[in-house]
């Protein structure tokens, strides 16, 4: 059974949130917010939680019951609330003075870099109060000539977050689907729960109860959810294999999903690049996130005649990096979310040629950033791609589209027009010259996924609109066709 706490009672964050020492042993209770109320989830999950710096248990994974499960399920299908803009902002100044913590404990949970985690926190609120400005414009009208458009909440819909980037990516989802007008369930990984809590925390205090609910647990919790007819939509971010359970699942229910299933990504240098920039480019998408991110480099296509010299100075930037637990400040690559992901990415490296590169730590989840010496054909999740080189570009061209992935693709060219024109042949969803940031190129354009990177498109308007559906009303008039 599920210990609950009493109602009205403070979560456990509570006191939580006075210590931002980022120790361990200041890690958040796990909790989970059913129906208006706090619970402890109380299914162990048989897997350690690991202080990625350390390899150190810190605490267990664990899983919402299946009966609260179920309540939630009950729950959100029963509940019709309004979210408001005013209540989307007013979540929005409640996670600001939150925003640090939440940021060491995505460090803390994830081994990524605090540098990265709290750049990435300005989603975090951003979120929020882009969905508020979104609803204030009309959004959710579209109106034709008299004809009124409107766009309704879809129902009851479920998000699920991945383990990479917790906090951004929950409050992404969740606030499009509550300002669309739907309850909300999410589900974080169980591998980085912490961060969701607070998050929960204020979304809680300003939504109408049933809105928003959060549970835990890993494979059989997403199942159950999946698999219920009452979740009316569902929003993923992770592996190929989970998303296509997840279309599976969806497709006798005819439900609309917005899978985002990562990818293999090609950075493809062309023979007038500049070399500083190109071995700044493949570095950065080599160690950002520490390679854990679904737009990191999967796949470095170099000129035959300039790869001896680019790999050299993709080396020296790799060597210069500053290797070290998340917490340090001044840390720049860090270790893997967990010592299982470890033994995969060892695994994927097993029997290759690779280089690889820096000095990292002898005890943690570490492992140096590596570049094969031949293609790699599948996504690895981690800070390791494959190379391969070319003869002309129209052969470039091929090997970056020879994978049956499209998230993202990178140009690296001293002539931008040509940079430009080469990028648009790049089968992929987003394709950026000269630039390797985490960001997308635009803030309102859409972030599509091509093939096996999944399903529809994610974006700031996108993302709100997935969770709508239309309903045309109005008068016949001028465009009618009459047979009498």
């Amino acid at each position: 059974m599920t210990a609950e706490l009493g109602a009205g009672q403070a979560s456990p964050t509570t006191q939580d949130r006075l210590h931002a020492t980022g120790d361990p042993g200041h890690l958040p209770a796990i909790v989970d917010l059913v129906d208006g109320e706090w619970g402890t989830p109380a299914v162990d999950l048989g897997v350690a939680l690991e202080d990625p710096a350390t390899g150190a248990e810190v605490a267990r994974a664990v899983a919402t019951a299946p009966e609260r499960i179920e309540l939630a399920l009950a729950v959100a299908d029963q509940t019709s609330g309004v979210v408001t803009p005013d209540m989307l902002d007013a979540i929005a100044d409640a996670l600001e003075p939150r925003l640090a913590r939440i940021a060491e404990l995505d460090a803390l949970a994830t081994g990524v870099p605090l540098s990265q985690t709290s750049l990435l926190g300005v989603i975090v609120a951003g979120a929020f109060r882009l969905a508020a400005g979104q609803v204030r414009a009309g959004i959710l009208r579209e109106d034709r000539d008299g004809v009124r458009v409107h766009r309704l909440p879809l129902g009851p819909a479920l998000c699920l977050v991945p383990w990479n980037a917790p906090a951004p990516m929950a409050a992404h989802k969740v606030a499009n689907a509550l300002a669309a007008g739907c309850p909300v369930i999410l589900k974080v990984s169980e591998l980085t729960p912490y961060s969701s809590i607070l998050l929960a925390e204020a979304i809680a205090e300003q939504v109408p109860p049933g809105m928003f609910q959060l549970v835990h647990g890993g494979i059989a919790t997403g199942t159950q959810l999946v698999a219920d007819s009452r979740i009316r939509a569902v929003s993923f971010t992770g592996g190929l294999a989970g998303g296509r359970s997840v279309a599976t699942a969806s497709a006798p229910l005819l439900r609309p999903c917005q899978l985002e299933l990562g990818g293999n990504n090609p950075l493809l240098v062309l023979p007038d690049a500049d070399t500083d920039t190109a071995a700044r480019m493949a570095a950065e998408l080599l160690t950002t996130l520490n390679g854990q991110w679904c737009r990191a480099l999967g796949r470095l296509i170099l000129p035959a005649d300039r790869a001896a010299e680019l790999v050299e100075a993709i080396g020296k930037r790799l060597d210069a990096l500053r290797f070290g637990p998340p917490l340090d400040p001044a840390t720049e690559f860090g270790p893997l979310v967990h010592s299982r992901h470890v033994r995969t990415m060892r695994e994927a490296l097993s029997g290759r040629r690779f280089r690889s590169f820096g000095q990292v730590p002898e005890t943690g989840n570490y492992l140096a950033p590596a570049l094969l010496a031949d293609d790699l054909t599948d996504e690895v999740f981690g800070p390791v791609a494959g190379m391969v080189t070319y003869e002309s570009v129209d052969e470039a061209v091929r090997l970056a589209n020879a994978v049956p992935y499209g998230l993202e693709g990178y140009v690296c060219g001293t002539d931008k027009d040509v940079a430009l024109s080469v990028a648009q042949r790049i089968r992929a969803g987003e394709v950026k010259v000269n630039g390797s940031s985490i960001m997308s190129l635009h803030l309102m354009t859409p972030r599509p996924a091509w093939g096996w990177s999944g399903l529809g498109e994610e974006g700031t308007a996108e993302t709100l609109r997935f969770f709508t559906g239309a309903r045309v009303v109005g008068v016949e008039g001028r465009f009618a066709l009459h047979t009498s």
